[in-house]
């Protein structure tokens, strides 16, 4: 049970973060290009690559921590991080076909989800 206080803690901090990162880059930088998605995108993938080499190669950390970084901050602050990493795992194990149809079709399926929810939603 404990379990989900550490995951509920990160996602917490994690979607208000998000949430200030893309008010911030509305207002300073621009509301016409989607700054703030492309900022947490990066951020997040860089936050959850480091994360995880470190705590899983170098440095032993309670899994306590894995759930609140990577599962809950990352997960709220954005899943594009988990979907980067995973990817990043095809290429080390060499599985680069894998890696290259894991890459296509989450970007290409989730571009027509988010169609089809739009084409949907007008529908109603």
């Amino acid at each position: 049970m404990m379990d989900f206080f550490w995951i509920s803690l990160g996602a917490i901090i994690g979607a208000n973060l998000r949430y200030l990162v893309s008010r911030f880059s509305a207002k300073y930088l621009s509301a016409d290009i989607p700054f703030g998605t492309f900022i947490v995108n990066l951020t997040g993938s860089f936050i959850l690559g480091f994360f995880l080499a470190l705590t899983l190669d170098r440095v032993e950390v309670d899994p306590r921590w894995r759930l609140f970084v990577a599962v809950g901050f990352c997960g709220a602050y954005t899943t594009f991080s988990t979907y980067s990493y995973e990817t990043y795992m095809l290429l080390e194990q060499s599985d680069y076909g894998l890696a290259a149809l894991n890459f296509i079709c989450n970007n290409l399926f989730s571009l027509l989800a988010v169609i089809a929810g739009i084409v949907l939603a007008r529908a109603i």
